[in-house]
């Protein structure tokens, strides 16, 4: 067997030791992503407890404003939209394309952020904080865990830029690319959820 032929079959096989160990992280974070959202049903089961517990104080019909949330779930909606540019950019191979759709879904996800952080910051200096009553702590529990999330994967999104600045689009900034996308459409699942649960039908 000649010296490039050994070469060769090498390359196969690390190179399908790459694809396999990409589909096993991949495999791995979707059964993260299975325990997360545990995390995420519990924290609805308890606000959907709480929610009447309003102790005397406001309930989510005198403190929520619609048309505010409205405006944080439009940039997480899009946020997800212009991610998944990055990862059509990804497949063709566009190292600059994908940097590019990956710093406007940051600054989306971070438009998102920080209105969340602006809601929290009037109620609580309404006195309307989670110490409030129990609908109020749920209310935060919730919301505050989502938000911490995509705080997240905002970090996530500035470390994957830096990666694929320097390294490129290799076989395993891929992979991480990929499970990037799965957290970050899954927490505009889980903010859905959110919208329809705590603000919608709080304020009907």
């Amino acid at each position: 067997m000649s010296t490039n032929t050994m070469t060769n079959q090498n390359e196969a096989h690390a190179e399908h030791g790459h694809h396999d160990a990409g589909a096993t992280k991949v495999f791995g974070f979707w059964i993260y992503l299975m325990s997360d959202l545990i995390l995420f049903a519990s924290l609805f089961a308890t606000y959907v407890v709480l929610s009447g517990g309003t102790a005397g104080g406001p309930s989510g019909k005198d403190i929520f404003s619609l048309k505010f949330v409205l405006g944080e779930t439009f940039l997480l909606l899009f946020s997800s939209i212009t991610y998944g540019f990055a990862m059509l950019a990804m497949h063709k191979g566009k190292v600059a394309t994908v940097n590019l759709w990956l710093f406007v879904t940051f600054l989306l996800g971070l438009g998102f952020v920080i209105m969340e952080v602006y809601e929290f910051h009037e109620l609580i200096s309404e006195d309307y904080g989670p110490d409030r009553s129990g609908f109020l702590s749920a209310f935060f529990a919730l919301v505050a865990t989502h938000g911490l999330h995509v705080t997240a994967g905002l970090v996530w999104i500035i470390i994957m830029m830096i990666q694929v600045s320097c390294r490129g689009l290799t076989q395993v900034n891929q992979t991480r690319l990929n499970c990037l996308s799965l957290f970050w459409h899954f927490l505009d699942v889980v903010w859905i959820c959110v919208f329809t649960v705590v603000y919608l039908l709080g304020a009907i």
